[in-house]
């Protein structure tokens, strides 16, 4: 019989372990079982939370730089970096983890720093950069990143408004004749598991804002001032797919710095060296925390079955929860899944035992597969 040869492509489970945590576990567990298997790891994202560190693994360098955080202190963000291509994280300048807890800034946290942490990719030589949104505590279209690459954004007194998509309202004029000349040379990729358009009811304000803090008066303000940003800078954009990304940074990005919308999962999977890792692989083993309906629309588990169906490659997956039928995950590609909830049952302690017990998932996987 061929020797196995096993591509563990996973996500990270989110709030237990990383993607690279995740892939070392299943690693361990599949050569308990069969010692002598041949496993190939290349953890992944979809541009959310875990990108940086995806593309890090995959042999990208490791970049950090001092920039603003969404309630204007300074933080440290990391990038990755390889051979002029960067992958910039939002979630690392302007993300939800840089709020302490239980304090959320809705009308005021800003992008500022997700403009800075692009500035970074630019000064160290990037002429192609992936963009990772998701995850962000802002929701000011973007407005604060177009300000830290030279744009103005100015009230009826030509003062600058103030932070966040709060301050849109009092917007007057836009001047972007300032934006950083060198974003003209670069190829710059709006990655996104998002599709929402800016405003209304799918917007970023009604579908995220709770989210960030923002109450339902926060939410109608937002929606009004983005409304308002986007007829100043231009309203047909903030319809397309992606505009409503991370608070809105989709819409900035598309419309001021020629940016291209593509489903975070398909660019990373470029990015990262997918195809040649699938070529060689005879069995895929993907997964991500909590394996959902939200999974079946463009996160990472979906864009790495869709992928190896095409290429004729038999897909099983591990998770913390299922929460799909059979019938659903047979018709994303995946043959079957694990779950951890099967084997311990209390969400909090299959959390804090969720690398044992992937190990367990592992073992099963080999035997039902390998042996």
């Amino acid at each position: 019989m061929e020797t196995a040869r096993v591509l563990v492509a996973a996500d990270k489970f989110k709030g237990s372990l990383t993607a690279v945590q995740v892939a070392e576990r299943v690693t361990a567990g599949l050569r308990r079982v069969v010692p002598g298997v041949r496993v190939e790891t290349l953890p992944v994202a979809d541009g959310g939370d875990g990108t940086v560190a995806a593309a890090v693994a995959a042999g990208f360098e490791r970049r950090e730089a001092r920039v603003t955080g969404p309630l204007g202190d300074p933080v440290t963000a990391a990038y990755a970096l390889r051979e002029g291509t960067a992958v910039v994280e939002m979630a690392e300048a302007s993300g939800l983890q840089h709020l302490p807890d239980g304090v959320f800034a809705p009308l005021t946290a800003t992008t500022y720093g997700s403009g800075e942490l692009l500035k970074a990719a630019l000064d160290a030589g990037a002429t192609t950069i992936v963009f990772g949104v998701g995850g962000s505590a802002t929701t000011d279209g973007g407005a604060g990143m177009l300000a830290a690459l030279g744009a103005r954004f100015l009230d009826a007194d030509g003062k600058p408004v103030g932070p966040g998509g709060g301050g849109l309202a009092e917007l007057a004029e836009a001047d972007l004749s300032g934006l950083d000349p060198r974003l003209k040379g670069v190829d710059l990729i709006l990655a996104s598991d998002v599709d929402n358009p800016l405003t209304g009811p799918k917007g970023a304000p009604e579908v995220y804002g709770r989210q960030k803090g923002a109450s339902e008066e926060d939410i109608a303000v937002l929606d009004a001032a983005l409304s308002h940003y986007a007829s100043v800078l231009g309203p047909e954009i903030a319809a397309l797919p992606g505009a409503g990304a991370a608070g809105g940074i989709g819409y900035g990005a598309l419309v001021a710095l020629g940016a291209r919308f593509r489903p975070g999962i398909e660019v990373m999977l470029d990015v990262l060296g997918f195809a040649p890792a699938l070529a060689r692989a005879t069995l895929v083993i993907t997964g991500e925390g909590s394996l959902d309906e939200q999974t079946l629309h463009g996160k990472a588990p979906a864009g790495v079955a869709a992928a190896a169906r095409q290429a004729g490659i038999e897909v099983v997956a591990v998770c913390g929860r299922l929460a799909l039928s059979q019938e659903a995950l047979s018709g994303a590609g995946i043959a079957r899944a694990y779950a951890l909830a099967e084997m311990e049952p209390d969400p909090a302690v299959s959390m804090a035992q969720a690398g044992p017990l992937l190990e367990r998932a592992a073992e099963s996987i080999a035997r039902d597969f390998l042996s």
